[in-house]
């Protein structure tokens, strides 16, 4: 599948959920801040997938599917798929938890700063190889 417009608008708009974040972030409001990562990095990494030809799955972790298809990402790309990956997983794991919480955990308590500072720089540095690499022709 090569929707270069869909791609490119997915690229876009992970783009400016940056903004979204560093405001959640300005509010101390770490489980947003790691929430909002997820969507970042995930809208980030299918519309790098879908300018590569690779139809996403629908699922919110294409860690593997990036590692699989690596042959079919652009060769700059290379060197980062590994930390790429390691982004998307980690980010997937704390999807919900941040989100909804559970009987045991509040979102609002359990994430800290720290949690906060790495999800948001995760999700820069992904979005960042992504829009330095994304294919231009094809």
């Amino acid at each position: 599948m090569r929707n270069r417009e869909l791609a490119a608008d997915h690229v876009q708009r992970a783009q400016a959920r940056l903004v979204a974040i560093d405001v959640l972030f300005a509010a101390c409001s770490w489980a947003d801040v790691v929430r909002e990562s997820q969507e970042i990095v995930e809208l980030a990494l299918k519309g790098l997938l879908r300018a590569c030809g690779i139809d996403p799955p629908r699922i919110h972790d294409v860690a593997d599917v990036l590692l699989a298809e690596q042959h079919l990402l652009p060769p700059g790309l290379m060197p980062h798929i590994a930390r790429l990956a390691a982004v998307s997983r980690a980010l997937r794991r704390d999807r919900e938890l941040a989100f909804y919480g559970a009987e045991d955990l509040t979102p609002s308590t359990f994430y800290k700063e720290a949690d906060a500072i790495a999800a948001r720089d995760g999700a820069r540095d992904v979005v960042a190889a992504v829009r330095s690499h994304m294919p231009v022709n094809g």
